[in-house]
Order: C-alpha cells, then sequence, then structure tokens
C-alpha cells in the first residue's frame, strides 16, 4: 500500500485523513453486485483505469447511497466534485480514485447491531432486557404480517419500514441467542451464506442447468443429501413449518412433490380433479364428509394455482381485499340512503356492489 499516494490524494482534497477510512482497490470494488464497504465509513476507492471500470464503481455504489450522495473524483489535473446521479464518466481523465464520504450514522448493519446490543446491556431498555425467544415469538408473527400487508398494497414506503422491523426480531433474537450462549449473528450470516452457496452450484459452481425446473429440482436433490449427512429421518415435507397459513403450506407441500416427480402430466388433469371434487360434494352425506370433500376442492384448486404460477395465498388476500373494497361502497351507498344494511334487500345491495365493480374498485 502507497501511503504516500494516500495522502497525496487527501492533499489534493484539502482534507485531513479520517480515523477510519476503507480503502479498496478500482477493480476489487467495481467486482461486486454490492458495495464491500460499510456505509458509515468513509471510502477510498483507487486505480479506477477507464471510463468503463468507473461507471461500473458507480453502478455498485448506486446498490446501497442514494443518487444525491456526494463524491469527489481525484485525477492528476485536480478534483471534480460531483454525485452519483450526476455522475458522468467523460467529466474525468483517468485514472482517477473516488472518495466516497460516509453516508451518516446508522446506515451500517454494524451499527443497528451495535444499538440492539446496547438495547440489552445493563444501561439499556428495561423492557429489551426481558425479552426472550418465546416473549418474541408474537412479535416476529406480528411483524412478519405487517411485512405481507405492505407487499399485498405495492406499498415500497411501507416495505422499506415493515422490512426494518422485521430485520430488529432477526437481530434481537440473535442478540438473545449470544448472551444465553446459544449462537450470535456472525454464525446465523455464515449459515445461511454458505446454505445459499452450496444450494446455488450452477451460479457458484460449475454445475450445467437449463432453466428453473432445473434449479428447483436440483435444489431438492441437495436438500435430500443434505439430509441425509444429518442423518435425520426427516422426508421432503417436513421441512415446511407446521405454522404456515393452510393455501401457503398446501402449495409449497405440492411443489416440493413435483419437484421430484410426483405431479399431474398435463393441467387438464388437474381441471379434471377440480371438477371430480366438486360432484362429490355435492353428494356428500353428511357434514364431516362435506368438510373432507372441501378440503380436497381446496387443496386441488392449489394445485392449479401452482400449476398457472399463481401464489394462492397471494391470489385470496387480494381477493379478500377486493371483497372488502366492494363491501365498503355497499354500505356508504347504505348510509348516503340514511338505511341500514340489515333493512336493504339483496338487490338493492347487488346494485351499490355492481357500482362498486364499474369503478374498478
Amino acid at each position: 500500500m502507497d501511503f504516500n499516494f494516500i495522502n497525496s490524494i487527501f492533499e489534493t482534497l484539502r482534507l485531513t485523513p479520517p480515523s477510519k477510512l476503507t480503502l479498496l482497490e478500482g477493480q476489487v470494488f467495481a467486482s461486486r453486485h454490492y458495495p464491500p464497504t460499510p456505509p458509515d465509513v468513509d471510502t477510498l476507492i483507487l486505480n479506477v483505469d477507464s471510463s468503463e471500470l468507473a461507471q461500473q464503481v458507480v453502478t455498485v455504489l448506486r446498490v446501497a447511497y442514494a443518487d444525491s450522495h456526494e463524491l469527489s473524483a481525484v485525477t492528476k489535473d485536480g478534483v471534480v466534485e460531483t454525485s452519483l446521479g450526476e455522475f458522468r464518466v467523460e467529466a474525468f481523465t483517468y485514472p482517477v480514485s473516488f472518495f466516497v464520504p460516509s453516508f451518516g450514522e446508522g446506515t451500517s448493519f454494524e451499527a443497528f447491531a451495535e444499538i440492539v446490543g446496547h438495547l440489552r446491556a445493563p444501561d439499556g431498555c428495561p423492557w429489551d432486557k426481558e425479552q426472550t425467544h418465546q416473549t418474541l415469538r408474537k412479535h416476529l408473527l406480528e411483524e412478519s404480517y405487517e411485512t405481507l400487508a405492505a407487499l399485498d398494497a405495492d406499498d415500497a414506503d411501507g416495505m422499506r419500514e415493515e422490512f426494518g422491523d422485521l430485520l430488529l426480531q432477526i437481530v434481537l433474537n440473535s442478540q438473545i441467542a449470544y448472551e444465553t450462549n446459544e449462537f450470535n449473528m456472525t454464525e446465523v450470516v455464515k449459515h445461511i451464506y454458505d446454505k445459499i452457496v452450496r444450494r446455488h452450484p450452477h451460479v457458484f459452481g460449475d454445475v450445467k442447468l437449463d432453466g428453473v425446473d432445473d434449479v428447483l429440482s436440483n435444489w431438492e436433490k441437495l436438500k435430500e443429501k443434505e439430509r441425509g449427512k444429518k442423518k435425520e429421518d426427516k422426508g421432503i415435507l417436513d421441512g415446511v413449518p407446521a405454522a404456515l397459513p393452510a393455501l401457503n403450506q398446501a402449495q409449497e407441500y405440492q411443489e416440493r412433490a413435483a419437484r421430484v416427480g410426483f405431479d399431474w402430466p398435463e393441467i387438464e388433469d388437474v381441471l379434471d380433479k377440480v371438477r371430480e371434487e366438486i360432484e362429490e360434494i355435492k353428494t356428500a352425506e353428511n357434514p364431516e364428509q362435506v368438510k373432507e370433500e372441501l378440503g380436497d376442492l381446496f387443496f386441488v384448486l392449489v394445485n392449479l394455482s401452482r400449476w398457472r404460477d399463481v401464489d394462492a395465498e397471494s391470489a385470496l388476500r387480494e381477493t379478500n381485499l377486493k371483497f372488502k373494497r366492494r363491501f365498503a361502497h355497499v354500505e356508504k351507498g347504505a348510509k348516503a340512503q340514511g338505511r341500514n344494511l340489515s333493512d336493504m334487500t339483496l338487490d338493492e345491495m347487488d346494485a351499490f356492489w355492481d357500482e362498486a365493480k364499474k369503478l374498478g374498485m
């Protein structure tokens, strides 16, 4: 490392070298898909020797930094101040080094893990210090459903907030696990990192796969090998959480079974099964048979959803929301007439329902 060169860069910038600084060669930085530097620390990217490399560096930076974030380009001719959004490769002579100032306090994962650890420390929050894995279980469930609601609404601001709330649950549980000598956050990250690499040999290895179906089939084979190495007496479906909503669970069961070849050969076979289950509901002789046949119909409808590349849970949730919107319009219409719904005929309510449909609700 040429410290004289680094000092000369800061002299050109007329800045005192910061106490914390990440140094990386341009080629190393540009080879990543996510910045390999914590955004709450100043970063110096050295020896960017072409416009193509410079553009790739900025592309990687924009994954984690705002377009408005400023950076300084240091060349033999001096300093060019710009921002990620206004960056133009033709504005510089090459080679160039980029000084990227900190994105601000609290913008790195490490900073977030630090404040969660502080919450559990002796001088932390009384509520956080009392929590256990079990007491946090309901909060994890609530945050998961709130995240799904934001996804269903395609609400970007809501997703940003809810993903953060969900991340808090993961980091807080990991902090508790560290304190009770179970595991720590590094082990959580390392475990999923290794699993992703292991289960994507077509990306990180030399395995050749053709399309999504091949990827999913190979995924199940890899998981089967992993179960064998662990000597676990578990089947393909045992890894599906029992607490999943029923539609999610049914679709996951069927997708896993299909990956190993247990599936109808044609979608028409699935449609025939739907018709068959409807007929069996018609001929059911008692409530228990009705319940069983309805369950079978739900299950095969989930299979039909899978065949048509539709997520059954999301489809039903969207229909629920649509029903809620339209029924609210019916209620609003009744209220505008000074009437109660219970006093209206079905035809009168249907008129408001049809109106809601015409309005695109």
